[in-house]
């Protein structure tokens, strides 16, 4: 564990990594530790895995979503910023939604499908309403926003190693962070909050059992050494795709302006909903596996009274996103 901790730290010029046993016991420790509580608030973007909006979930606290970019399929930082003006204000330095009168603690863009959002503008629209970043790049290992990888602008950033991530464990997953105090909390609450001891066990607080097993982190360390081939190999994939595509007029989403895309899943726009349908029908008939976009997340019965901006390019992207066989070229 502890050479997977330097090495991946390494890779994405963090100073800090902390490895755990999934993506989303990162995400969901990574709220614990900058201080989200019940009744607080964390603004997100609905087009993303679940596992987003459940870690929200584990620490009590409730998401908000904010739309996302047409080019990007992450985070809109105009809208994270029309939503704070709109809805929210300070009090004693504290951002409060004037809807629910509930505290904004924290909030968590995706890197969707390995492109990274528009993450800088975030992080500067975030300090000025004192607010944490934490960066879901779950599926973004190995791509860059203009020349700095992703993970790295937020407070804390949360890498995925799930079976179908770009390097993989089986599962697992982990955080980065530049501050190191908050990297060793974290460390000491994904170890059950154990004080250092020879025999002695005490814990000093509530813990969580998120370790990553050294058997887990032994296969990293190997996947780690290869990262760059598989980064430089589905790059190339993209690009054959890109040209195919591009000679039948179906839209293949290329990486966005200023960024470099580990292109962890291929994305294709269909014309509309039912394009999209008769296309999924057709391949996965023929034993060619693709697949749509996550359902949004304010659209499930566990989110859909959350609070919420205009989704527009949310639900014009749901209806045509489709995801098409994306492995590293062998």
């Amino acid at each position: 564990v502890n050479r997977f901790e330097y090495d991946l730290k390494g890779f994405v010029g963090a100073e800090h990594c902390v490895a755990t046993s999934s993506g989303t016991a990162a995400l969901h420790i990574a709220l614990h530790a900058i201080g989200v509580e019940a009744g607080d608030e964390v603004i997100t973007q609905p087009l993303s895995f679940v596992a987003t909006c459940n870690a929200i979930s584990y620490a009590n606290a409730s998401p908000v979503f904010v739309d996302v970019d047409l080019e990007t399929l992450g985070m809109s930082p105009v809208a994270l910023k029309n939503y704070l003006v709109e809805y929210c204000k300070m009090e004693g330095g504290i951002c409060v939604n004037t809807i629910t009168g509930n505290k904004i603690k924290a909030c968590v863009p995706m890197h969707s499908f390995g492109f990274p959002c528009r993450i800088d503008e975030i992080v500067d629209t975030c300090e000025q309403w004192n607010i944490v970043v934490i960066e879901d790049a779950a599926e973004s290992l190995g791509s860059y926003y203009k020349g700095q990888h992703t993970g790295t602008f937020g407070k804390l950033g949360v890498f995925s190693f799930n079976g179908n991530k770009i390097v993989t464990a089986g599962g697992g997953g982990c955080i980065v962070s530049n501050d190191e105090e908050l990297a060793k909390r974290i460390k000491h609450l994904t170890t059950t909050a154990k004080i250092p001891h020879k025999w002695e066990y005490k814990h000093d607080e509530l813990g969580f059992n998120y370790r990553m097993p050294n058997l887990n982190a032994s296969l990293l360390c190997a996947q780690l050494e290869m990262l760059s081939g598989f980064v430089s190999k589905k790059r190339e994939l993209a690009a054959n795709y890109e040209m195919f595509f591009k000679e039948i007029e179906i839209k293949f989403v290329s990486e966005p302006k200023e960024s470099t895309s580990n292109y962890w899943l291929n994305t294709l726009l269909l014309g509309d909903l039912e394009e999209r349908n008769q296309f999924l029908d057709s391949l996965n008939s023929n034993n060619v596996m693709t697949r749509p976009a996550w359902e949004l997340m304010n659209t499930l019965p566990m989110f859909k009274q959350s609070e919420k901006g205009s989704l527009a390019n949310a639900l014009y992207l749901a209806d045509r996103i489709v995801n098409i066989p994306s492995s590293v070229i062998v």
